[in-house]
């Protein structure tokens, strides 16, 4: 009930606040013209007084008779258009103050058919004391945080907020988080590696000095957890080292199963890493070592086929930005007759010809290696 006494206080005011100067205009109007009449009258009567007492003359005296006059009659005129102005606006003036008064009472009267007013409120305190299973992501954080602000020292309930508040992108308030729960929980990989992509999520996903100490202490603790090795590879990237960069997400790949989550994402970062050495390089893209062989040999025939379409991709690509690489446009146009894509096959030989040059010897020599793997309409 003080809700809708106070709503409507408020719209009584905001209303006469608006009324209050539409009403007085036309009163303004008329108490000027009566003051300039009053003063005009003023100056008849000392002109009365000096003229009696022979200060000026008869006929001074009539000609600023007569000046008062006219000006008393143009004071009349125009004091009549305005007040038939100012009665031609009371129209004008009564529909806005009827619009004013109307847009309040109408939202009312539309609130109370089509809204809820009788529904009651539902403060904070009691949402978040209703069942936490039909409670928003929203309520249950801030019943989280209402419970963490009696009880600081509870690392549990850090541990359990911290992830949520990395999920929810409030990165500074999840890396605080993580180094309460370590402080009262004690170290875990979860938590060092949870503080890393925290302080890197902050950074704007550049791996900081601070954010790779929380992944080496990580994969200290687990050294089988995939997370916080990519996360170190990807820190020397940043700093330019492609080559250790690319070796340790290689070493991660022999370690990874099969069916690991994390191997499609460490394959192409090793791909781009791997590329881009190369680019600033000028280096021939390094072949598949025992391991890897010994890796493709226990894939079935299906993911292995996969394997070799990746590869072969890898090195066209490669190819397309480093061109001047005769032993790799015969190992792309070997892989293209392998896979038996033929068309591939003829089309990589004549990018590689182009590029190499149609006269040179690396071309004759492309030229031949194909002729040599059955493509007879190569041309030397």
């Amino acid at each position: 009930m003080v809700f809708w006494i106070v709503l409507g206080l408020l719209t009584i005011i905001a209303s006469l606040a608006i009324i209050l100067p539409l009403s007085g205009s036309r009163r303004e109007v008329a108490g000027a013209r009566e003051h300039d009449l009053e003063v005009y009258r003023d100056q008849l009567a000392e002109i009365e007084r000096d003229a009696s007492r022979g200060l000026i003359g008869q006929d001074e005296a009539a000609q600023a008779r007569a000046e008062i006059g006219r000006r008393i009659l143009k004071l009349d005129v125009s004091g009549t258009g305005e007040v038939h102005t100012a009665r031609d606006n009371a129209l004008v003036r009564g529909l806005a103050m009827a619009a004013v008064v109307a847009v309040p009472m109408m939202s009312w009267g539309l609130y109370t058919a089509f809204g809820s007013p009788d529904m009651p409120g539902q403060p904070l305190a009691e949402r978040l004391a209703k069942d936490p299973g039909s409670s928003s992501i929203d309520e249950l954080v801030a019943r989280a945080e209402a419970h963490l602000r009696a009880n600081p020292d509870d690392g549990r309930g850090w541990d359990v907020v911290a992830p949520i508040y990395l999920r929810l992108e409030r990165v500074s308030e999840s890396a605080t988080a993580f180094r309460n729960a370590i402080r009262l929980l004690g170290d875990s990989a979860p938590r060092w590696t949870g503080l890393g992509e925290a302080l890197m999520a902050g950074a704007g996903g550049v791996v900081t000095t601070q954010a790779a100490e929380a992944f080496e202490r990580a994969a200290a603790l687990d050294p089988a957890d995939p997370r916080p090795k990519f996360f170190l590879a990807t820190a020397k990237a940043q700093e330019g080292d492609l080559v250790a960069a690319a070796g340790d997400l290689r070493a991660m790949l022999e370690t990874l199963p099969a069916e690991s989550p994390w191997r499609p994402m460490v394959e192409q970062t090793l791909a781009q890493a791997t590329a881009e050495a190369q680019r600033r390089t000028g280096a021939a893209a390094p072949g598949p070592t025992s391991d890897d062989m010994r890796a493709a040999a226990e894939l079935s025939d299906e993911e292995r086929a996969d394997m070799i379409q990746v590869m072969v991709e890898r090195l066209d690509e490669r190819l397309r930005e480093n061109p001047q690489d005769a032993e790799g446009w015969q190992r792309l146009v070997r892989s293209y007759v392998v896979l038996q894509r033929r068309q591939d096959a003829q089309d990589a030989l004549a990018r590689g010809v182009a590029a190499l040059g149609t006269d040179t010897e690396q071309a004759r020599e492309l030229t031949a290696f194909a002729a040599e793997l059955g493509l007879g309409d190569a041309q030397p």
